[in-house]
């Protein structure tokens, strides 16, 4: 890319050599006849390199030289002046400028200075770029996964994350939705502002909207004190409003009126408080589903709404239960000063045939565990939890010689449900038939109630 270098001298011919120089050398050139036409141009033009004279009317040299250090931290500005004046040209040395020359010009030194400014700038700009992606990585690397799913989410949040826009993260509990939520503010514009949590299905129904609204004093018995919401504790930052999905309607319009108007009174108060807040909400229900069902407004969901993120479970990502346990199993290793290693082969191949029906979070409580009680240098199958551990187990059922074609059957179907814990839509798949077929078959032997018998 052909880099610009902005010349500034208020003597024509000078001006004019060094752009023909310049031109001769591949570069692009803009002139200026004083600091004044200088800083016009630079609000207009991308500039990479300055060379101006220091003594200018109207705006000198070295009031130029301030102007683009106070803005432009980054752009190289060589200084050229008369023998007479080399203790300002030292003065501007300390404000920020790469080098000063004398007249009359040496050109082959000035077009060498210039070279080098350029490729030191260039390495800078590199450098700055790698920090910021580094730093981004980091924003992001509490979310561990090589998966196209998971890299589609990598691309997903640095996509919106610099935006305004509402995010609404769906999946099944233990996915990682809260960990997404973080990344998203992270890599914000908000990242120095407060990032406040709310675990909507953690709090009474009777608290929820105090907690979020905050409160005055004597709104209700108990409320002895004026209490702020965490809308106001989010001023400025964003809020992450997990399992939104649990908000009683009450409190679904006054949230639907925060995202309209940016508005909203304390319970028990008659003044209208306004933030600026960024929304993250985040849920394992279907909310569609609980809009037909009356649950859950419609005008709210499409607020929320504006970007989706959905996370998938770790059962159709199983390429990242490897880089996840090894994470975990680090994790975990140098918290209890255990030198493992890894996985022998069979704990390996528990890990990745097991459903992980808590997700992400199933996962990293199983290798804790399996890191405590492991007492080798390798994680073995008997260190792991009942879980993952029979997925390896050799299972058999019997059925007594002599049984009758139903008798078999009723065995095979009752024993298959309770090693699968009841989950009828796997024990169809395993018994290779329809879930309609294994209803009828638990009614026609009476298997469910020979259970709820037991």
């Amino acid at each position: 890319m052909q880099s610009t270098i902005l010349i500034v001298d208020d003597e024509k011919n000078i001006r004019d050599g060094l752009a023909e120089a310049f031109a001769l050398e591949g570069y692009a050139t803009l002139t200026a006849q004083d600091g004044q036409e200088a800083q016009n141009i630079l609000d207009d033009h991308y500039v990479d390199l300055v060379v101006t004279d220091l003594k200018m009317p109207k705006v000198s040299g070295m009031e130029l030289l301030q102007f683009i250090k106070r803005r432009w931290q980054n752009i190289p500005v060589i200084i050229i002046t008369a023998h007479g004046d080399i203790s300002e040209a030292v003065a501007a040395m300390q404000y920020g400028a790469l080098e000063f020359i004398t007249k009359p010009l040496d050109l082959d030194h000035l077009l060498k200075l210039t070279k080098n400014a350029l490729e030191i700038r260039e390495l800078s700009i590199k450098n700055q770029e790698l920090r910021e992606e580094v730093l981004a990585q980091q924003r992001i690397s509490s979310i561990i996964g090589k998966s196209p799913a998971m890299r589609k989410i990598f691309d997903l949040v640095r996509k919106v994350a610099p935006t305004k826009a509402s995010v609404l993260i769906t999946g099944e509990s233990g996915v990682g939705k809260e960990l997404i939520a973080d990344a998203i503010h992270n890599l914000s514009p908000r990242r120095d502002k407060p990032l406040i949590k709310v675990h909507c299905a953690a709090l009474a129904e009777s608290l929820l909207e105090s907690e979020l609204f905050g409160h005055e004093k004597g709104a209700f018995t108990g409320a002895q004190t004026r209490k702020r919401g965490r809308f106001e504790m989010a001023d400025t930052g964003s809020l992450f409003l997990d399992e939104i999905g649990e908000i009683n309607q009450n409190v679904q319009i006054k949230i639907l009126r925060v995202l309209q108007e940016r508005k909203f009174e304390r319970v028990g108060g008659e003044s209208t408080l306004e933030v600026d807040v960024r929304f993250i909400a985040a849920t394992n229900k279907d909310l569609k589903l609980e809009i037909e069902e009356g649950r859950f407004r419609e005008d709210l969901y499409y607020r929320l709404n504006v970007v989706n993120i959905h996370v998938p479970p770790l059962r159709e990502r199983r390429e990242d239960i490897p880089l996840l346990a090894a994470t975990f199993l680090h994790e975990f290793s140098q918290e209890n000063a255990k030198e493992i290693e890894g996985f022998e082969t069979r704990a390996k191949q528990a890990l990745f045939a097991y459903d992980w029906p808590g997700n992400v979070r199933e996962l990293r409580n199983c290798i804790e565990s399996a890191v405590v009680m492991a007492s080798g240098r390798f994680i073995v199958m008997e260190d792991l939890p009942p879980g993952p551990r029979s997925t390896q187990e050799k299972k058999e059922i019997h059925i007594p010689a002599l049984s009758s074609l139903q008798e078999a059957e009723k065995i095979l179907i009752a024993e298959t449900l309770a090693m699968l814990g009841w989950n009828k839509t796997k024990t169809a798949e395993v018994l290779k038939i329809g879930r309609k077929t294994l209803y009828q078959k638990i009614d026609e032997y009476g298997i469910a109630q020979a259970a709820e018998q037991a």
